[in-house]
């Protein structure tokens, strides 16, 4: 009997062997440089004590990436989570009919593009000159709205976030959909004989069912906007200036520009508090922990 009670261990082992090696331990060792003045030429390595995060505080650079990555989690949360439930209900009724497979694909085919090759898709669509969005504006006669998207300082960080609602909105519709394949029939049946319309069985029987999937897309968007780094780092390099710098272009010009990889380090440590903190707080907040150890 002892043998089997041990056999679960052997078969959860192998993953927290590779979680310990390439999650735990390169978090424990990025906080523990974030204490050192450090340079990717030297193995020398000067212990400041809090002097990183002193200066990480009185940054205004990490002001205007965080502003950024704020603007990038709000957005997100409303276009790919929001718009993707409805994109996932619309897909999951039967006003699509028979092409419900065709939608699906279409709606998914952005997010298995590789992210680089999207983004200089999209950096050529916002070319000022021959860009197709500024050629499209100029062609229905809407030539004062044509700009120089991504070197406006104004525009820049906006003109990426839109290309990644474009890129990832498919990809939570699809979870979502998966989610609500799983809600019973019956519950619909019986709404439908109770002469519910399709918009009142999505908000009291669809949504409440699929909870625990909105939390996870939530708190995969909410992460992901705070690791952000290929799309700024391809279309614009944080610029122009520092107005579309993210925390991890900034983090990654402190270590491989600026040579500072300490700063860097204590940079990686305040995205990885951010998102902790954010998953926590959304988990705690949805209920969806109570429900589980119920």
């Amino acid at each position: 009997m002892k043998k089997y009670k041990k056999a679960p261990y052997f078969y959860v082992l192998p993953a927290l062997i590779f979680l310990i090696i390439f999650v735990y331990y390169p978090i424990i060792q990025n906080f523990i440089y974030s204490f050192f003045r450090m340079s990717s030429y030297s193995t020398t390595r000067t212990f400041i004590g809090f002097e990183n995060y002193i200066r990480l505080l009185q940054d205004p650079t990490v002001k205007i990436a965080i502003k950024n990555n704020v603007y990038y989690a709000i957005i997100s949360l409303v276009f790919q989570v929001g718009l993707g439930l409805v994109i996932a209900i619309v897909l999951e009724s039967k006003i699509v009919g028979k092409f419900k497979t065709f939608y699906r694909t279409v709606y998914f085919i952005p997010s298995i593009i590789s992210i680089t090759v999207v983004s200089i898709l999209w950096w050529f669509i916002y070319r000022p000159d021959i860009g197709m969005l500024n050629s499209l504006l100029r062609l229905i006669g809407l030539d004062n709205l044509a700009a120089p998207w991504l070197g406006n300082s104004k525009t820049a960080i906006f003109a990426v976030i839109a290309m990644s609602q474009w890129h990832y909105t498919g990809y939570i519709a699809m979870l979502l959909i998966v989610a609500i394949q799983k809600v019973p029939k019956e519950m619909y049946e019986a709404a439908n004989i109770d002469g519910a319309n399709g918009w009142q069985k999505a908000l009291y029987i669809t949504i409440p069912q699929i909870k625990g999937m909105l939390v996870v897309t939530s708190v995969i968007t909410l992460s992901g906007a705070f690791k952000v780094f290929n799309e700024v780092h391809v279309m614009t390099k944080g610029g122009p200036g520092n107005a579309s710098q993210v925390l991890g272009t900034y983090m990654n010009k402190a270590a491989w520009v600026y040579d500072e990889v300490g700063y860097a380090a204590t940079i990686g440590v305040l995205i990885f508090t951010i998102t902790f903190i954010a998953a926590v707080v959304q988990i705690r907040l949805s209920g969806f922990e109570k429900e589980d150890g119920e």
